[in-house]
């Protein structure tokens, strides 16, 4: 019996497993093969990028990134470009910008020796029992059954406990976030936020890394996304950006909460965080700080005891349900065309580049 399984080993589940892995028996599960075994990359469809509110949530668990996590060149610009519009603008902003394999990896490191962890190893289900839980895991395509205390959802945006638990509550809107990358040996050094209502009502981006380029867009899930994506490419190329030299592809889905009945943390001997609760901005899809930000107020919860931890974790936190809903109040300034034009042109918190 253990005290605790988490399920996802992403960011949220890893800071989860790190807080409380000596005060109980915990288990933590991913669908992932260990990249120590077989030296696969281990991460996800990501840019990469750490804002300031991730910054400040790694801050404050006392952590500091190692030199093998970060890539270059550090971001302090964001390039706005309205297509439609063909207007620019660029804004000052700080980043760090990291390789997302390595950053997971180092905080999978930070778990403490007495946290078992089993990767490769997929979750199919559960049953209340009592005071626990039945978990019904897949690993090899062999069956296994481990009994908890207390369940936490830390596996994202197509989260199987979140659907497990509440299958009748709404979800939030889901994207497919398509990203590709390419050698670019001189990309400009900027995280570029493109919109266009023809390709997304979300955005589109570009991240640069060590000599190669992240083309990324948040689109409708379907037979379009496809057609949406190589006519964002064809934009982009008319515009002078190279992409004949493509690396690799990848994909993943995000959330985009509009209301409170999207946030969900759980229920009786459950919680839910990071992007399986719902907690992921709005306005820019930004997801790591939340997922630190939810996996320490978990760990506040349950370091008074699992009983009534989800209780107190749904208390704990209120004030990032209010981040989300404020992040919906500002989204309508940035994706509404008329607005974000006007925003644009009066220059407001804009920079003026040095061409020289």
């Amino acid at each position: 019996m253990y005290d605790l399984v988490i399920i996802g080993a992403g960011p949220a589940g890893a800071t989860l497993a790190r807080a409380v892995g000596r005060q109980y028996r915990v288990l933590l599960v991913d669908k992932r093969a260990d990249p120590a075994e077989t030296g696969s990359p281990y991460g996800k469809c990501c840019g990469g990028l750490l804002a300031p509110d991730a910054q400040k949530a790694l801050a404050r668990m006392g952590a500091a990134l190692p030199r093998e996590a970060l890539v270059g060149p550090q971001i302090l610009t964001v390039r706005a470009m309205d297509l439609p519009a063909g207007r620019e603008r660029f804004y000052q902003r700080f980043y760090i910008n990291v390789d997302r394999g390595k950053f997971d990896r180092w905080l999978i490191s930070l778990v403490p020796p007495s946290v078992e962890m089993r990767f490769g190893c997929r979750f199919a289900g559960m049953e209340r029992e009592g005071a626990s839980y039945r978990l019904h895991l897949y690993r090899e395509q062999r069956r296994e059954t481990v009994r908890t205390r207390v369940v936490v959802g830390a596996d994202g945006a197509s989260s199987r406990v979140r659907r497990w638990a509440f299958p009748r509550s709404p979800g939030p809107r889901c994207y497919l976030a398509l990203q590709e990358r390419y050698y670019a040996a001189k990309a400009l050094p900027y995280f570029s936020a493109i919109f266009d209502p023809e390709i997304t009502d979300f955005y589109a981006w570009t991240i640069p890394k060590e000599g190669s380029l992240l083309l990324g867009a948040a689109l409708f899930p379907g037979k379009t996304a496809a057609a949406k994506f190589a006519l964002l490419k064809k934009k982009l190329v008319s515009r002078g950006y190279c992409l004949d030299q493509l690396i690799r592809r990848e994909s993943a889905l995000i959330l985009r909460p509009s209301r409170c009945a999207h946030l969900l943390t759980g229920r009786e001997g459950m919680l839910l965080i990071g992007e399986a609760a719902g907690w992921i901005s709005p306005s820019s899809a930004e997801g790591l700080s939340y997922a630190f930000t939810s996996a320490a107020a978990a760990a506040k919860a349950l370091a008074e005891g699992l009983t009534a931890a989800p209780e107190r974790y749904r208390r704990l936190t209120a004030p990032l349900k209010r981040t989300v809903l404020l992040k919906n109040i500002k989204a309508p300034f940035i994706y509404t065309p008329p607005l974000r034009r006007l925003i644009m042109a009066s220059g407001l918190s804009s920079m003026k580049m040095d061409n020289g």
